[in-house]
This record gives C-alpha cells, structure tokens and sequence, in this order.
C-alpha cells in the first residue's frame, strides 16, 4: 500500500465484531503508539458482513479517526483475503461511504472505485 497498516478482525464476547461499537479515540492510539510500529501505523477495524461485504474504521497515524481511508480498504481486503474471509472483489462500508476494491489475480494489484466528495471549503488568512 506504501505506508503501514494493522488491519484487525477481532472478535467482542465470542460475537463478531461490531465495528460501531468501537471506541477509536481509546484503541486508536494504542495501535498507533504500540512498540510493534516503531513508525506508527494505521489501524482498521473490521466487520465481516458477507464474503463480498466487509465494513471498516480506521484509525489513522498522525490524524485519528477519519472518515476513510482508501489505502486502508485495499489493505482490508488484502488481509480478508490472505485470511480466507472475503472474495477478491468486495464493498467495503466506511463512514464516508463506500468503496469497491478488487484485488486482481491476474497483475496482483488493486483497484479501489468510489466516489470523491468534498466536506469541506476553507481559506487561509495570512
């Protein structure tokens, strides 16, 4: 993906995990800050609705809880599929909608398709 990610598919009380549930601004940085990643790292936090359904969070490094994350959805389904989870083509739900990412066999790279919307204007007064 060029920049590190920890995507995790934990499991709350033996149920899947629901990522609405999560508390980000509490885990978020202990993912981030952990020794593991002496750089930091982005961490997503995954809800496997179907085997082409996966919903996400992500904590990223340096700014938080964002409302997505592109290279972090790759990174999602990449895991997904290396764990036996998902298919190579999937929707993947985040905060800001959602994305579809496919993981392509043939050339081994993936293809994120999603909208790009703005949220917000601002100006910069010197």
């Amino acid at each position: 993906m060029g920049n590190p990610h920890c995507v995790t598919f934990g499991t709350k009380e033996l149920n899947a995990l629901q990522v609405d549930d999560l508390k980000l601004s509490e885990i978020g940085p202990k993912f981030e800050h952990h020794e593991m990643f002496p750089a930091r790292t982005n961490t997503e936090f995954v809800q496997v609705l179907s085997r082409s359904h996966l919903k996400m969070r992500v904590w990223e490094r340096g700014a938080g809880a964002t409302l997505a994350c592109g290279t972090g959805a790759c990174a999602v389904v990449i895991a997904a599929v290396l764990e036996g989870r998902a298919e190579r083509k999937c929707i993947v739900d985040l905060p800001g909608g959602p994305l579809e990412i496919e993981w392509r066999e043939d050339d081994n790279h993936v293809y994120m398709t999603g909208p790009a919307e703005a949220i917000f204007y601002g100006s910069i007064i010197h």
